[in-house]
């Protein structure tokens, strides 16, 4: 018999792989590997997906959860911390009091207070939090606008994934295609939106000049395509490039993607809701990023690694930009019917500890943090999960980066139960260990 088990560790269901993946054993059932296969695919959900966009704010650090969306005001002082809490619209549910705008749209929110992370370093929590996947040297696995991307492919020519900012650490193969390559992977603008004059690197060609010098470079690469493909006999590699280049090509003339891209053209009170820093209008180019036919972006924000004078930063910085920024884009969405087919998701790398170290700063935590959601036809206006009374731990329904994986691919309409080939041959499934969380689907 053929026995394809790799572990105890239990699938999306709950089943564990061990009980049906000796492949010899379905026939006795009457089903073949495909047919079995088949019948997961489409056997119903906990419920229809509804997402047709993403949007990942990504805090690159690792946000404290005492001091943003899960604080401990009766806990002692070295817990507790300098910041007061303010009320929400959820019946004793407080946040810190740097984030009021937020605390008036929790009925938008889903706070996920039992999000256990599983991880206290950075690099490998980049990969792992974006894929859902701990990091394997030999099989860095895609990250989620990777996976959309190739489920999706491009759609009236928009690009599929664009990652704004560069608050991604890279050492891990963080945020972006894995084993799926690089065709995959984002889109990137590392240009600041809210600088006086902000132009994306190759979207921006001049009005005339600019593009008849682009046409012409154009037509001479065509030439020199005809000439290699008579040279040539593999013309499995020369359809690949023709199609890279065409897209290019056309994304670089699309009057859409321009236009997406022209945050400029908001008017003036609709940038200053937002906040004019970096983090505001990131926020309010992946409203006109989604909004144009681009189904991923990732919002990067770096800074929360607060070590060092961690309530300074967040309070002067930090937080106002995230409180302002956040809540604009999910009323925003919310008033251009968006909302509810747009799934937003904030996190970082983990939470921070919960004793204030002698620089007045929280350190790695890996047994407890906090993620937010919204949109995307979830239930929202609640709380998933809680931790002890001194943040140390979850003491309730716990969240792993796996799950949070799981609950976005369902929502977003991905099969977790999608096979994939790696480089080697290797086949892959998507999600064989998450289980989405049933409290917001």
């Amino acid at each position: 018999m053929l026995d394809l088990r790799t572990g105890p560790a239990s699938d999306c269901s709950g089943l564990s792989r061990r009980s049906f993946l000796g492949v010899g054993g379905l026939a006795a059932f009457g089903l073949t590997l495909p047919e079995y296969l088949r019948a997961r695919a489409e056997a119903p959900g906990i419920a229809a997906p509804k997402a047709k966009r993403c949007i990942l704010l990504w805090m690159q650090g690792g946000p404290s959860h005492h001091d943003t969306f899960d604080p401990k005001p009766d806990a002692p002082a070295e817990v507790r911390g300098e910041f007061a809490t303010v009320p929400t619209t959820l019946p004793g549910v407080r946040f810190v009091e740097h984030v009021p705008l937020l605390a008036k749209q929790t009925d938008r929110l889903a706070v996920i207070r039992g999000h256990d992370p599983k991880n206290g370093s950075h690099g490998v929590a980049d990969h792992l939090m974006m894929s859902g996947h701990p990091f394997n040297p030999s099989l860095p696995f895609p990250c989620y606008g990777s996976v959309v991307a190739k489920e999706r492919g491009y759609v009236n020519g928009m690009l599929p994934f664009v990652q704004l900012g560069k608050a991604i650490d890279r050492r891990f193969n963080g945020g972006v295609g894995g084993f799926l390559g690089d065709e995959v992977n984002p889109f990137e603008v590392h240009e600041d939106p809210s600088a006086a004059v902000f132009r994306v690197r190759d979207l921006s060609v001049g009005a005339d000049a600019g593009r008849a010098r682009l046409d012409r470079r154009y037509a001479m690469l065509a030439d020199l395509e005809n000439y290699q493909k008579a040279a040539e006999v593999d013309s499995g590699v020369m359809k690949a490039r023709d199609e890279f280049y065409e897209k290019a090509h056309g994304i670089i003339t699309s009057p859409a993607a321009k236009k997406a891209f022209d945050v400029a053209a908001e008017p003036d009170r609709v940038r200053d809701r937002y906040g004019r820093n970096m983090l505001g209008q990131q926020c309010l180019l992946a409203r006109r990023l989604v909004e144009a036919g681009v189904q991923f972006v990732t919002v990067t924000d770096g800074g929360w690694d607060t070590h060092a004078d961690n309530f300074k930063s967040l309070k002067d910085r930090l937080l106002p930009r995230l409180d302002r920024g956040l809540s604009a884009l999910l009323d925003d969405l919310s008033v251009r019917g968006l909302l509810d087919d747009t799934l937003v998701v904030w996190f970082g790398d983990f939470g921070r500890t919960p004793k204030i170290n002698p620089s007045a700063g929280r350190d790695h935590w890996s047994t407890a943090g906090c993620a937010l959601m919204a949109g995307g036809g979830l239930k929202t206006g609640l709380v998933v999960g809680r931790t002890n009374a001194l943040g140390e731990y979850v003491t309730d329904s716990p969240v792993t980066p796996q799950d949070l994986a799981a609950t976005i691919y369902t929502v977003l309409g991905v099969n977790l139960h999608t096979w994939y080939r790696a480089q080697d041959g290797r086949p892959i499934e998507l999600c064989p260990e998450g289980k989405p969380i049933r409290e917001l689907l």
